[in-house]
């Protein structure tokens, strides 16, 4: 990644060139040996560290004037804190590789003429500049050591830079999902857009599931391009095309699973399970408290009411612990009744989505991801209303 990158941006190189101690975390740009004062005017090394902005897989760009840096509040030859530095307090986190760089603050300091710096290189050496001058006068300090430092290894699963997760600083919030498998059985109207979610999400493996072919109605619930050529093909090989160019990690397998299926979920850390028929859902059920995998189960439920359309979305969570017990509960139907075959089974693409929406930051609650204020096991979303109710505790079981 390193050499990839210098060799591709000029101004990258040239911070390099000049001998600036240049490394790359994640989606940052780490500036090490960075010299400067402490309020008792001694010598302290401290980092610069930048947000980086891909354009493509090789080219990259600033997102704003603003740097974080790893260390204390730099102090001028007068014994004061450097001014219009502005920023303040803050906190990052980067990679493992980088334990040595703490970010303690960020700083401010956007050039009075243009309004913006030109490059990195621009921007690098104009904080250096003001952080470092006062070092480099009193103290002969030099911030050119021309160090190399280990190249941070890319473990992402990603085969794009993630930068939605640098540009909003939850680096450290995304490792969360590191060590999860995730299994997503059934990818239908709810089960494609809970796969597009996830997709996305840095988990390690993603394994999903669905036996039935892709048809003109799939295609009105489901996110994603349509090209007529995936019509009649397996929905695992349209959505296996549709994502395998994003992420590495990804199996999409023709398969149904069932009490029969033990092998295919060795090493699931967690499951969706996106089936609309009771008997499917039974033999789901059955594997999976079986082999002890905690899971979400999502539903929806329709009807036509004074020429509306109104009903709900569910979305239950079976822990390791309760599984058992809730799915004696009935919360999910496991049996198919003799009307099925007669009922009208309306799905629309957005309630899709949502019921999706709330499997997935469930999941991410559980994670620790998202904050959980109440442990809902059970949650309902009543379409006329706009309202969720859940419930949290088995007192009510």
């Amino acid at each position: 990644m390193f050499h990839q990158l210098v060799s591709r941006n000029e101004d990258l190189q040239r911070l390099v060139e000049k001998g600036y101690a240049v490394a790359f975390d994640s989606n940052y740009l780490v500036v090490r040996d960075i010299p400067y004062l402490d309020s008792d005017g001694k010598l302290q090394i401290g980092a610069i560290v930048t947000k980086l902005e891909f354009i493509d897989q090789e080219r990259v760009t600033q997102t704003d004037h603003q740097v974080f840096f790893a260390g204390s509040v730099p102090y001028g030859l007068d014994g004061k804190p450097i001014l219009n530095l502005g920023g303040g307090p803050t906190q990052l986190a980067l990679s493992e590789a980088s334990k040595d760089v703490v970010v303690q603050r960020s700083f401010s300091n956007k050039p009075t003429t243009t309004g913006k710096f030109q490059d990195f290189f621009d921007k690098i050496e104009s904080y250096v500049a003001i952080i470092s001058g006062p070092a480099i006068e009193l103290h002969k300090a030099n911030p050119y050591t021309f160090r190399i430092v280990n190249e941070v290894g890319n473990d992402s699963v990603f085969k794009f830079h993630d930068t939605l997760t640098s540009r909003a600083e939850i680096t450290d919030l995304s490792a969360k999902f590191k060590d999860d498998v995730i299994a997503i059985i059934g990818v239908g109207g709810t089960g494609a857009y809970v796969l597009d979610f996830l997709v996305k999400t840095p988990v390690s493996e993603i394994r999903a599931f669905d036996f039935d072919p892709f048809h003109v109605h799939n295609a009105f619930r489901s996110p994603g391009k349509l090209e007529q050529s995936e019509l009649g093909k397996p929905k695992a090989e349209v959505y296996l095309s549709r994502y395998e160019n994003f992420r590495t990690g990804l199996s999409v397998s023709r398969k149904l699973i069932d009490a029969s299926s033990a092998d295919d979920l060795d090493g699931v850390t967690f499951a969706f399970v996106c089936v609309d028929k009771g008997s499917s859902r039974a033999g789901v059920f059955d594997v999976l408290i079986s082999k002890g995998i905690p899971f979400i189960d999502v539903g929806m439920g329709l009807r036509r009411r004074d020429g509306s359309l109104n009903g709900m979305l569910r979305t239950t969570y079976y822990s390791a612990d309760n599984a058992a017990k809730l799915r004696d509960r009935g919360l999910a139907d496991i049996t198919d009744t003799p009307d099925d075959e007669y009922r009208t089974n309306i799905q629309i693409a957005e309630l899709n989505a949502l019921n999706a929406c709330l499997a997935v930051v469930r999941f991410k609650q559980l994670r620790g991801f998202y904050f959980e204020d109440v442990p809902y096991y059970n949650l309902l979303f009543e379409i006329g209303d706009l309202k969720a109710v859940g419930e949290s505790t088995f007192d009510e079981v």
